[in-house]
């Protein structure tokens, strides 16, 4: 390949970067983005669905969270969620499920 080509890559590369996102921002304007996993055991990191959700705006950034029925934390999982409604401590076999929902800004579900 011609080096003056291979030089010119990176330039077009960044232009096609900046271009790519200002577009993306158009598209997801009214909307809100959530830390995304499906998957997360407690000591370790998001172990499936790691990424970045953008929340329409009839969903909610959500996390939720399954734990032993004697407190202790079992799995984590976080994403965007239609008709979201939040919910304490419901029994489900030996386990306690909960979810929170926030839409008030960027990546609230990362704090609840």
């Amino acid at each position: 390949m011609d080096r003056p080509l291979l030089w010119g890559l990176p330039v077009l590369l960044c232009c096609f970067r900046v271009l790519s996102g200002s577009f993306m921002n158009r598209e997801y304007a009214d909307s809100v983005q959530c830390k995304m996993c499906h998957i997360r055991f407690p000591g370790q990191r998001c172990s499936r669905g790691r990424g970045i959700c953008h929340a329409t705006p009839d969903e909610a950034c959500t996390v939720g969270r399954i734990a032993k029925s004697d407190g202790t934390p079992w799995l984590t999982f976080m994403g965007c969620l239609k008709n979201c409604a939040n919910v304490n401590n419901i029994r489900w076999s030996i386990y306690l499920v909960e979810f929170r929902c926030c839409r008030s800004f960027d990546f609230c579900n990362e704090l609840i």
